[in-house]
């Protein structure tokens, strides 16, 4: 594996948010018992050991949440959401709204406006990064 050697392979993989986004910092961490409940470990996007792993310039970097699976898989963006949905019984119903055609144009709809607009939202809810 490329990823430094200390860090811990979870069983079903990372899902790596922007670190520098006040609401990302909060809303991933938030889920993060129900996230390692079903195999996955957290950690932010800027970390070195990520950066070293995605071999993304800045910009491509933090464009989207994602899961980087133990396989190297990535799933990226709105899909996030969805992959993790279908895996957690109590939010299949919002899942099935997700995948339907006009539930999948909108949840990719709200996905992206909310992706496009998170640093504003985070200073509008003075929600400051982590780190």
């Amino acid at each position: 594996m490329n990823h430094d050697s200390r860090v811990q392979q979870p069983d079903a993989g990372w899902v790596l948010f922007d670190g520098a986004c006040g609401f990302c910092s909060w809303w991933v961490p938030f889920w993060g018992s129900l996230l390692r409940a079903h195999g996955y470990d957290i950690e932010p996007l800027q970390t070195d050991w990520v950066r070293k792993r995605l071999q993304l310039n800045d910009e491509d970097l933090l464009k989207d949440i994602l899961i980087l699976k133990p396989d190297g898989e990535r799933i990226v963006g709105a899909d996030v959401y969805r992959y993790v949905m279908q895996q957690v019984w109590w939010l299949l119903p919002f899942y099935l709204f997700s995948i339907m055609p006009l539930g999948r144009q909108t949840f990719d709809l709200a996905y992206r406006l909310f992706k496009d607009n998170r640093y504003g939202v985070s200073r509008a809810c003075r929600m400051p990064p982590a780190r």
